[in-house]
């Protein structure tokens, strides 16, 4: 997986799906496991069946970052000297610039001890080996906005939210109401033209779930 630290304020990136990958050092060996997640459940219950799937494994190791910044996240060394396996993990995602991941490493005991250094290296090297054989994804966020117009202005809204990339519904009845997802820094430019270019005649609402 190529990394991209360039993407817009209103994207970022994630990985599609699962991928599991495996390296043999000194005998042990670690299987690096990458899941694309949404929200703590969501990974806590991948951790689960890993744990069930591989019980006689010594140690399940993870990190995960969650949402557009990756700032929810959380660590875990399973036993490992502290530090020596979440965080090397963790760095390795934030290294890549993806969230709404999770990267569970799974360690068989060779009988060879690594050392803190060798765990490290070891525990990064699997999740790095796992995010290089991933397909990533760009996820753009959105707003959702309901725009409603005369049929006479339609073509000026239908213009404007094309401009500033927003995918949109029309719905046609006494009025055309355009139910629509908005790139999040577009919304302000959105909600100031509607009223300007139809001199006030559409407006436009937000679902009450939002802020």
């Amino acid at each position: 997986m190529t990394t991209d630290s360039t993407a817009s304020p209103d994207a970022y990136w994630t990985i599609v799906g699962e991928t599991r990958t495996e390296i043999t050092i000194k005998k042990s060996v670690f299987i690096g496991c990458l899941f694309h997640v949404s929200a703590k459940a969501d990974a806590l219950a991948h951790i689960a069946s890993l744990r069930a799937e591989h019980y006689d494994a010594a140690h399940h190791c993870y990190a995960y970052r969650l949402g557009h910044d990756g700032q929810d996240f959380r660590t875990a060394d399973d036993g490992e000297p502290s530090g020596t396996a979440g965080k090397p993990i963790l760095f390795c995602l934030q290294k890549a610039h993806v969230s709404d991941v999770l990267c569970v490493v799974v360690r068989f005991f060779g009988g060879v001890k690594l050392g803190t250094g060798g765990l490290a290296r070891a525990y990064a090297e699997a999740a790095q080996l796992a995010l290089e054989g991933s397909e990533r994804r760009l996820i753009q966020r959105m707003r959702k906005i309901s725009v409603f117009c005369t049929y006479d202005d339609v073509s000026r809204m239908t213009t404007l939210l094309e401009e500033v990339g927003a995918i949109y519904t029309p719905i046609y009845s006494d009025a055309v109401i355009f139910e629509a997802d908005a790139p999040l820094t577009t919304v302000d430019m959105l909600v100031a033209q509607i009223s300007e270019r139809t001199n006030g005649r559409a407006g436009y609402t937000f679902p009450p779930t939002e802020e």
